[in-house]
């Protein structure tokens, strides 16, 4: 079947009017080339689609075509096939069915292959036509790397129940890259990097250990019955941190850079004595993929041309503001990247640096020898700079500082922990600072949220029932004509409906109304003022511009006005 193949695929395609007889003789000589098989050819050289080349196939061989971003994938069902036999052969097991497996393969005329499997499963095999790269990313998704990681735990905890050395000792000796808990160390990193985590947990329990990775917002855990394992993988990160492994009673700090994957993944670690042992918490930040611009973040372009006129500016101070894990550090770093030119002097103070950026002059704050940002921001002035990052307006002082560094001709860029831009000022009025600073100074608020994508493989549409549609019309009047949508929960997004996050932006830009109302400390007249302005679009309606643009859904709508509604 297979040389029957080779000689019909090109008859075929042109013989259904899909490829020229010309094309055909191109794809051939190109295959004379590389010696890759012509379908893949044809694909490439685009001449015909994947898609349409394997309904094409699939037709001749009286095979299904499934598009697997579309079919509904049970993972129990996958791992009837282990994972190194579905990455060798290019398949994956889709459905149980009564006459045998129906097996999705990149090839299912290779009859070597189905021999393969069907002695392998010992049972019957049901070819069917699925795209290559699907299957690749599908496999990714559902096998991650869970079984290989319980598989090492497993291992490492048998050779600690043999070993007679100090479980610390032990670990602090495993320089081999084929030692348990290094490779158990590198399954964990890689799992992490795949499906893009931002923090990994490590918890010890009295009978177990929780390992927990924070996706698009939310934890996703795998629970382990080696409980011992812990302190070997805590005292091999301490290690690699530079820590000392010998003090479990006082919580640590610590950094270090791994590769995983082909990327520079910069890792800070932070341990807290608990209960059963010691907790770790890495948040992971991936050097190698450079710094966002303002248009990957999500910012609408609106908002961007305003922004960057306002950091552009000589002097004046800028603040961006939200909760932890809203994503202010990334905006302020995307600010710096526009700001960052030969001719002029950048100089931060940050807790800690997240990127490190050429040409920058970056401190990093150590309250443990008397640095703290407002150390660092004296200091700073006295550099010539043109622009100063503050990494958070902590306290009086530093407010006080970046202010009058903001008024004599610095540009002062900085967060601070609020809700919302209204309120913001006000915050500002209430930590101690002097109205006339804050009112002469404050030249713009930013603030933001990450709100979760909707997957793009099982969106589909959703009617809002009664009390969500008198909602949404006491936020905007004009939803009648919106189709909104939400996730079914698929392998793609681990069941959860989303997959990735998109930052939400309200630019609240200091006018002579609000001036006046900080001035006379008036909140109610600010706020008036704020909401009067005509620019000014709060966070609760952009989120539901996105689910407009079915970009996001109603629930994570819902979810950001609650946020809002709890007070800064």
């Amino acid at each position: 079947m297979e040389a029957q193949r080779k000689v019909r695929v090109g008859d075929l395609l042109v013989e259904k009017g899909l490829i020229t007889n010309a094309q055909l003789m191109e794809a051939l000589a190109e295959q004379k080339r590389t010696g890759q098989k012509i379908g893949r050819v044809l694909t490439e050289l685009s001449f015909v689609s994947e898609a349409k080349l394997l309904i094409c196939l699939a037709d001749y061989f009286h095979y299904p075509y499934i598009e697997l971003n579309r079919y509904r994938i049970d993972a129990d069902v996958v791992r009837i096939l282990p994972e190194v036999s579905a990455r060798r052969f290019r398949c994956i097991v889709l459905a149980e069915q009564p006459d045998g497996l129906l097996i999705g393969m990149s090839d299912p005329t290779d009859l070597m292959v189905i021999d393969d499997l069907q002695r392998q499963l010992k049972r019957p095999v049901l070819p069917a036509f699925v795209s290559e790269s699907d299957l690749l990313s599908t496999l990714d998704s559902i096998y991650r790397r869970q079984d290989e990681i319980a598989s090492i735990a497993g291992e490492l905890e048998g050779e600690l129940s043999e070993s007679d050395f100090d479980i610390s000792d032990l670990a602090a000796g495993s320089d081999s890259a084929d030692a348990p808990v290094v490779r158990l160390l590198q399954s964990i990193f890689e799992d992490a990097v795949q499906v893009k985590a931002s923090d990994i947990h490590i918890e010890p329990e009295e009978s177990q250990l929780r390992i927990r990775m924070r996706i698009d917002g939310d934890l996703q855990e795998q629970v382990m019955k080696e409980r011992r394992i812990a302190s070997a993988l805590v005292s091999r990160l301490k290690i690699m941190s530079g820590l000392d492994i010998s003090e479990k009673r006082i919580p640590q700090d610590g950094r270090f850079n791994i590769r995983v994957k082909n990327k520079s993944i910069d890792v800070r670690l932070s341990t807290m004595p608990v209960q059963f042992g010691e907790s770790v918490v890495m948040r992971l930040l991936d050097q190698s993929g450079g710094i966002l611009n303002l248009d990957s973040l999500g910012m609408p372009k609106d908002i961007q041309q305003r922004f960057n006129y306002l950091i552009e500016r000589p002097h004046g101070m800028v603040l961006v503001t939200g909760p932890t894990g809203s994503g202010k550090t990334t905006t302020l770093y995307a600010a710096l990247n526009i700001l960052n030119t030969e001719e002029r002097k950048i100089i931060t103070a940050e807790d800690p640096i997240e990127y490190r950026l050429p040409r920058i002059n970056q401190v990093q704050v150590n309250p443990k020898v008397g640095l703290e940002f407002s150390t660092v921001l004296r200091a700073a002035l006295r550099q010539d700079p043109d622009v100063i990052l503050v990494g958070e307006m902590r306290d009086h002082e530093t407010a006080e500082i970046g202010l009058r560094a903001a008024m004599t001709g610095h540009m002062v860029l900085s967060t601070l922990h609020t809700n919302d831009a209204i309120s913001t000022a006000m915050r500002l009025l209430d930590m101690g600072v002097d109205n006339y600073l804050v009112a002469s100074s404050l030249r713009a608020v930013i603030a933001q949220r990450l709100v979760k994508r909707l997957c793009d493989h099982c969106q589909e549409d959703y009617q809002p029932d009664e009390q969500e549609k008198a909602w949404l019309l006491s936020l905007d009047s004009d939803i009648s004509q919106s189709v909104f949508r939400h996730g079914r929960g698929c392998h793609h997004c681990n069941n959860t409906g989303y997959r990735g996050r998109i930052g939400i932006y309200e630019l609240l830009e200091i006018n002579e109304e609000m001036i006046s109302a900080m001035r006379k400390n008036s909140a109610d007249d600010f706020s008036k003022a704020a909401m009067a302005h005509t620019r000014f679009r709060p966070l609760a309606l952009c989120a539901l511009d996105y689910a407009k643009k079915k970009v996001t859904s109603l629930e994570e709508v819902f979810r950001i006005s609650a946020s809002l509604g709890e007070g800064g």
